[in-house]
């Protein structure tokens, strides 16, 4: 009946023009990700409800989830006297029997549904005052004349009905009412882009096949084969696309540079601790990779303060001082880019102190401040204006330039570019780095010629990522597939292992006491919330705006309810708990300036208590701290709080972290007895993606990746076969000439997902 409607449509059409998709859906919609007829039909179901046990009235159990069929006999609102809700009653009957139905708080079904209506209802058998009946049960109107077999025509019950991540108030019910004309329509008009081979051999369900028995399944047989095919699929576009990643770096150039291990060496010697064995792994793995004549793109993971900044160190050193390189044997230029200006300063000022014995130029370049360190300053920073810092950028009198992303505005231009180390960043692509090259002819500058004497194209510089954030193999092989890998799986000896407890609601005042002991010794302590403020307009650090809104509008309790906020938190601690001591207060909201006075204060020990936000979760490094203690651990993920955890434990005192949580979940305790149980980041990551899944470890709205699909992320088994077969193809077709209409696919896919 809908035909009519997509007569001059594609699946490329704008969701403006699709019937019954008006002006406030069409901005849902697209606050999602969903532009056109193609965004919608591949928004794919998280789960599904199985309403297929059709059955006759008089067959019906309580507890029994079921679908009858039947005539309304009556229907009527009232209220209910305690509660003062609205109450819908319908009397339902078909030839065997009659059973009520009961709706709360939807007064409007009286409009919808009418005496002598026939209908299909959905949903669980219960009991209340001696009778059993549907509460709140999903409808569908029949046709009298039709004895609808399960699966057949029906829509929102009698069969596997789909269930959508409901966001922005778009109903699960309202999305299949839009999408089944609209997959009728347009199911075999999709392009099959999976080549025949693979669907053969895997036994994969056609496109327009899998489109239908996702959304509308005939069975569980035939929802899991469609499930199958599109994790699949968007595994192998992910591996697609990150094997050519690494196939397109490969064939770059960049300088090589053999390591100076004489000067390696002196340095190492020069350090007040002994490098662990997988720092020094690490250090030669990314050496060796400087060697080469091809860009470095390597990852270096390890737990908070496992040293990752010294073996960055080492790098940037064999960069400024080579034996030889395939340049010249001057040297080049390192950016060292962090996420926050905090961070790049902690950086900055770490760099100068481990380079006090070489003669190296460090620069800092934030949005708000430009510093200078040079040995020929007698080891002294100086502040130095944009311009001036500019200029030595550019003429190469800089060997490593620190800052945020400014690094990468337009007018920072590196004179002799050949590293590129990032902080907590994973991804830096070739067009990303390729801007921080300039060549000779672009960075020309006709009014200061001089400066254009150090100027050469060096190529693509080396990339080496450093991350805090333990990632799980089947992660470590899609998302990150085109990085190469170094883990620094062990502490500095000494390190003592941090105490780790569960602590409930009445252990509070207990908490408090021990907290107040540990200030007594001279130790500092963190607190950390899980959001800024307990207001109604506040909004939970990682709560989504869909959930905040929905809580508000709807006047109901919020899950949020009840978490400790910052603000709160740090007046109530300041006020009553301990009026003694000297308490601070740290969250994103606060400026630059006021967040770098109050980390300075602390880590000078002018404040005993930092109340903050997750925003402390990177970088921040108080030896003194002996505490860290956790409001709402359950709203964390594991390799959150096993990062919280690591603010603590960096000297030679006894350290501790106390997680607090109103949950009574069985999950919830799972996942933080994991961490009491475990000091290995590595394996509670891999803990975190099997109890929580990909989605919450890492954002699934970040990547752009559906749910569905993010689960199958968990699969190692299906991560190696999916990322063998993309490699089979590459190696076959390295421009996927021979499939156009995957090539086609990879093009837009690149559009669609986020991987950095």
């Amino acid at each position: 009946m809908f035909s009519i409607y997509y007569k001059d449509m594609n699946i490329d059409t704008p969701i403006e023009s699709v019937y019954g998709i008006g002006p406030v859906f069409q901005k849902k919609l697209k606050k999602i990700g969903v532009n056109t007829i193609s965004d919608l039909i591949f928004h794919f179901p998280h789960r599904y409800e199985d309403f297929s046990n059709m059955i006759p009235i008089e067959e019906v159990k309580i507890n029994e989830v079921c679908t009858i069929q039947g005539e309304i006999l009556d229907i009527k609102n009232s209220r209910t006297y305690r509660k003062k809700m609205s109450l819908t009653e319908a009397l339902v009957k078909d030839n065997t029997a009659a059973i009520r139905a009961m709706w709360f708080n939807q007064p409007y079904l009286t409009n919808v549904l009418k005496k002598g209506d026939n209908i299909f209802l959905s949903g669980k058998i219960v009991i209340g005052n001696n009778e059993i009946y549907f509460s709140n049960p999903i409808y569908e109107k029949s046709d009298p004349a039709d004895r609808i077999m399960p699966n057949s025509g029906l829509t929102h019950t009698g069969r596997l009905v789909p269930v959508y991540p409901e966001t922005e108030k778009l109903s699960s019910r309202w999305l299949r009412f839009i999408l089944k004309p609209l997959l009728l329509e347009f199911k075999n008009k999709i392009s099959e882009t999976l080549p025949e081979k693979i669907l053969k051999e895997n036994n994969f369900l056609g496109i327009g096949e899998a489109l239908w028995q996702i959304h509308f399944p005939a069975s569980k047989i035939l929802a899991e084969r469609a499930q199958q095919r599109f994790s699949f699929e968007e595994l192998f576009f992910i591996e697609l696309f990150v094997l050519r990643q690494r196939a397109k770096l490969s064939k770059e150039k960049a300088i090589s540079f053999t390591p100076n291990l004489e000067k390696i060496k002196k340095f190492v010697s020069g350090l007040n601790f002994k490098l662990t064995d997988s720092q020094r792994k690490s250090a030669w793995q990314i050496l060796k990779d400087l060697e080469r004549p091809r860009p470095m793109n390597r990852l270096l993971e390890g737990d908070v303060g496992s040293g990752k900044t010294v073996v960055a160190a080492i790098a940037a050193l064999n960069v400024a001082k080579p034996l030889t390189s395939s340049f010249d044997n001057r040297g080049l230029q390192t950016a060292f880019m962090a996420p926050t200006e905090i961070l790049s300063k902690q950086h900055f000022q770490e760099i100068a102190r481990l380079f006090g014995d070489f003669s190296l130029n460090i620069g800092l370049l934030t949005g708000k401040q430009d510093q200078f360190y040079s040995k020929k300053l007698k080891n002294q920073v100086i502040e130095i204006s944009r311009k001036k810092l500019l200029e030595k950028i550019l003429s190469g009198d800089i060997d490593i330039l620190i800052g945020t992303h400014a690094l990468i505005q337009d007018k920072v231009k590196f004179g002799r570019l050949g590293l590129v180390i990032l902080d907590e960043q994973h991804r830096f692509g070739v067009e990303q780095r390729a801007k921080l090259c300039k060549t000779k002819k672009e960075t020309k500058n006709r009014s200061r010629p001089e400066l254009d004497q150090n100027t050469a194209d060096v190529g693509i510089p080396h990339l080496l990522s450093m991350t805090a954030t333990p990632i799980p193999r089947t992660l470590a092989l899609t998302i990150y597939g085109d990085l190469d890998l170094s883990l620094i799986d062990e502490l500095p000896k000494g390190r003592k292992k941090i105490i780790t407890t569960i602590a409930k609601p009445e252990d509070r005042k207990k908490s408090y006491s021990f907290v107040r002991a540990q200030v007594k010794k001279g130790r500092q302590v963190f607190i950390i919330c899980p959001r800024i403020e307990s207001t109604n307009d506040a909004r939970p650090n990682d709560c989504s705006v869909g959930q905040e809104e929905r809580a508000r509008q709807n006047k109901k309790p919020s899950s949020w309810d009840g978490v400790k906020a910052v603000k709160e938190e740090h007046e109530k601690l300041s006020k009553e708990i301990f009026p003694e001591l000297k308490l601070a207060m740290l969250h994103g909201k606060l400026a630059v300036k006021e967040k770098e006075k109050i980390m300075k204060d602390f880590k000078n020990k002018k404040t005993d208590i930092l109340v903050s936000t997750s925003v402390i979760e990177v970088g921040i490094d108080i030896p003194n701290a002996s505490v860290m203690m956790i409001e709402g651990a359950d709203r964390f993920g594991l390799a959150q709080l096993h990062q919280f955890r690591g603010r603590v434990g960096r000297s030679k005192y006894q350290s501790y972290c106390i997680l607090f949580t109103d949950s009574h979940s069985k999950k919830t305790f799972q996942r933080l007895r994991a961490l009491i149980t475990s000091e290995d980041g590595f394996s509670l990551a891999e803990k975190d993606l099997q109890i929580r899944g990909p989605g919450d470890f890492k954002g699934s709205k970040q990547w752009g990746i559906p749910d569905l699909i993010m689960n199958s992320l968990k699969d190692i088994a299906l991560v190696e076969k999916t990322r063998e077969i993309a490699k089979e193809i590459l190696l076959e077709d390295s421009e996927l000439k021979k499939y156009p209409a995957l090539r086609a696919k990879l093009g837009k896919f690149r559009e669609r997902i986020h991987l950095e």
